[in-house]
Parts: C-alpha cells; structure tokens; sequence
C-alpha cells in the first residue's frame, strides 16, 4: 500500500506553490503601479481586456508548473536537500521570467516590465524558499517524537548498500530509521561494512520470519542479481505477501554511465536504461525552445540572409548554399545547410589536402585552406556560414544545441565507440566545445566535452551555453 503521506504531500506542495505564485505576480502588478505610475492592478482587470489577461495569467501559471516538473521540483525524495531544491526552484523561475519577458514582447503587454520581472523573481524565490523550510520544519519535527518515520531493511552489506545507510543516517530528520541488514552471514561480506559498523538482524534464509515478528514499512535490495536472481525473486515474493515496499537498488547491473528507471512500453512494465541526461519531458520542452527560437531568427535576419546570399553569387561563381549529407542522431544522416564558402567542388579536394590537415584524429580541419572564398572567409571568422542551418533545427534534423554534426568522412573514421556515444542525442549548432576553443581543442579533448554535455544536459546547461557563444563568435576564437 502506498503511504497516505506520499499521496499528500506533493499536493501540498503544490498547493503552497500556486499560492506563491499568485502572490507573486499580482504583487509586482501593485508595487510597480504605485512606485512607476504604470498600469494600475484596476486597468489591468479592466473589462475591456480581463479575458485577454485571465488567459495569459493561467498560460503563465502553466507555463511555470511545467517548469517545476521539468527541473524535477515535485520529484518527492526525503533525502533531497533544501539547497537543492531552491536551487533548482531558481533556475525555473529564471527560465520562467526570461519567457514571460518574451511573451510581454510578442503581445505588447505593457505591465510585463524588467521592475514587474524583478519584483516577481524577488518575491518567487522568497515565498518558495520560506515554504519549503516551513515544510520541512513541520514535518521535521513531527519525526522527533516518532511519528511519520518509515522503517527500513537493507538486504544485502556490498559498498552500495553501506553507502545509502550512511546518508540514511546522517539524515535523521528526512524520516527513515534503519532497522538494519540482512545477509548470507553475521558479519556482513565486505571490509567497508564491517567497518562501518552496522548491524546484520537476519540471514535471508531466515527474512521471511524477521519481517513476520518486526516493524518494516520498506525494503531496500542490493544484491547482486547475476549471482543472487532466485534469492531476489523470493525477497520480492514473501514483501508482496506481506504488502511490504520494496525498493530495488538503480545500479542493478553495476552500470557506470546508464541509468535504469520503469517505465511502461505497450501494456507491459520494463526497466529502461538510459545513457546520458537527456531523457523525459525536458526534451519536449528542449524540442519545443528549437522551434520557438529558430522561427524567430529566420524571420529576424532574414533580410541579412538576403544580403549574404547576393554577395556570396557576385564575389564567386557556384550555388548560395553548401548542401552535405551529415551524421544525426543515432546516425541517421541528413542534408545540413551552410551559406558556401568555398569554391564549387571543394569537398572533392580533401584528399590532395590531406598532408596539411592541422588536427588530430578523423576530422579535417585547415586555418589558411586555399578552397576559401574572399566573402567565405568573412563568413566562417563570424560564423554567419552557420545561420542556415536553422532550417535543419526546424526540420528536426538539429537543435539549437547539442554536439556538431561530423561529414559522413569523419564519422567513417571513429576508431572507438566511446565516440560514438555523442550520436546519442540529437546534433547542435553549438556546444561546449564551441565555447571553449573552438577548432583550437583536441579531437580528444572534443569528443569528452561533447559526453560531458550529453550526461550533465539540463535546459539550464543548453541557455548558458548559447549564452556563451555569442561573446565567443565575436572573438573569433579557434574560428576556421
């Protein structure tokens, strides 16, 4: 059975975040009115326009659940810290205002200004941080007496399993006491256990009775399945019987990059295991961000692309656009766009090129390449060649950001499969990489940035790294 509490209190955590958001937003609506002489809080509800702004005020509140969710806000764990929380309750709100900034620019709302957006942000962040240690001073002190504590059994004493019982003890007030473990012996199997001192109450062979005679709300098994599979199936068995919790450790497998969680395919129950962070509903949202962003700048520069396209045809004879077929996700290739800026057949010449190739690894890389055009040079230094490619993140072939699409060449030429892993996730038209060096870094060095991206990935990460590129586009640093 599910504990009622674990059912309660993600709604009351909800419940406590839609207050602070209201209050929040109506507010700035009330100190910016009185301290900017802007739109009053009674023009702003006026009848005139009082659907218009109920229906922006839900979007908006909408939009700022989903961000909740998506920065795993209500993911409820009794071991999550404060400051991790609030931390991550701030980058929402960011995003959340950065996007509201936006919407008030689209829809000329004269009362989303950067003293309302300041004074939201302010406010948010001060009512979620106060609400949440207000819970958590609640709920902490109804543990002290006894109450609201979930009893737990550890099966198995491997380095896992004493890891977890450290953090479950050195964090009484997140509500779990630890009954103990139970083990093949008494003295537990490994040098870590034994040192740390923990306590063995029952063999397995003898579980099935311990959990008959004593309080345990959860089980927790770390043991191995390659050598423990029937042991296991038993363990879950006789909790199924007695409606006991049973929690399986995540590194089941021993897996060093993946990680596994349930989840349903068709009408069954698998266990899916992912490598990488870029999993889950942040990917719609990342999918949806693309859209959004690459739309608006082909309509932005669309004239600059006009002017680019005209000197590209008077300063050299061949097509605007350098069309090559490309590695994608999970190497899939597609056509990637780029404004040309070498002479026609310049791809064909690589070979004769080939002694001067000034980079490590497969790739071919050129600062004085002789097949660059006058125009071409200007464009690769600015990184202008690159804007077309926003065709290719409306398509879905890329994204805004994400690791560099390689020529079919280069990716012939991987020699290891770690490298590969970066054709896990959908390509960019910046990363990491781009933003520190540039072509000046590695082919080595490349390829670890490109992972670190792809197993550290969180919407956050892809804002600050756009963020980035800019200032390093204009230093025109490691540009080729």
């Amino acid at each position: 059975m599910v504990p009622l509490r674990t059912l309660i209190l993600p709604r009351i955590y909800k419940l406590v975040d839609l207050l602070s958001f209201v209050f929040s937003f109506f507010l700035p609506l009330v100190v910016v009115a009185a301290r900017f002489h802007a739109v009053s809080l009674h023009e702003f509800l006026a009848i005139r326009v009082s659907v218009r702004n109920f229906a922006l005020f839900l979007a908006f509140l909408f939009m700022f659940y989903v961000l909740f969710l998506v920065f795993g806000i209500y993911e409820f764990e009794r071991l999550k810290k404060l400051r991790t929380e609030i931390f991550a309750a701030a980058k929402a709100t960011t995003l959340g205002v950065l996007l509201m900034w936006g919407a008030g620019v689209l829809f000329d709302i004269s009362v989303i200004s950067p003293a309302f957006l300041g004074v939201f942000w302010l406010t948010e962040m001060t009512l979620f941080t106060l609400g949440r240690f207000t819970l958590r001073t609640v709920l902490a002190r109804t543990r002290i007496p006894g109450k609201n504590h979930r009893h737990l059994l550890i099966v198995g004493t491997n380095s896992r399993a004493v890891q977890f019982a450290k953090k479950l003890t050195a964090n009484p007030d997140h509500g779990y006491r630890l009954v103990g473990f139970a083990d093949d012996t008494r003295e537990g199997k490994s040098p870590e256990f034994r040192k740390a001192g923990f306590e063995i109450k029952t063999t397995l062979a003898e579980l099935q009775t311990f959990l008959q005679k004593h309080v345990v709300d959860e089980v927790l098994i770390c043991l191995p399945v390659k050598s423990y599979y029937t042991q296991i199936s038993d363990i879950i068995h006789v909790c199924e019987e007695q409606g006991i919790v049973i929690r399986l450790s995540s590194d089941f497998f021993s897996l060093k990059l993946a990680r596994s969680r349930p989840e349903r395919l068709g009408v069954d129950t698998v266990i899916t295991i992912y490598t990488g962070a870029m999993t889950g509903f942040p990917v719609i949202l990342k999918r949806v961000v693309d859209v959004c962003v690459a739309a608006s700048i082909l309509v932005i520069f669309s004239p600059l692309f006009l002017v680019i396209a005209i000197l590209i045809k008077i300063t050299s004879k061949g097509p605007v656009f350098f069309v090559q077929e490309r590695v994608g996700l999970n190497k899939r290739k597609f056509r990637m766009y780029k404004f040309r800026t070498m002479i026609p057949g310049a791809d064909k010449m690589i070979d004769e090129l080939e002694h001067l190739n000034e980079v490590s690894g497969p790739v071919f890389k050129l600062k004085n390449d002789p097949r660059v055009t006058r125009i071409g040079k200007f464009l690769r230094k600015t990184s202008l060649d690159e804007l077309p490619q926003i065709i290719n993140v409306l398509k879905g072939d890329m994204s805004l950001v994400g690791p560099r699409p390689l020529p079919v060449r280069d990716y012939e030429g991987f020699d290891k499969d770690w490298h590969r892993r970066r054709f896990s996730v959908r390509p960019g038209m910046t990363c990491i990489w781009q933003v520190n060096g540039r072509s000046n870094i590695p082919f080595e060095k490349w390829m670890e940035l490109d992972l670190q991206y792809i197993d550290q990935w969180s919407l956050w990460l892809d804002l600050k790294i756009l963020a980035k590129t800019v200032p390093a586009v204009f230093k025109k640093q490691g540009a080729v």
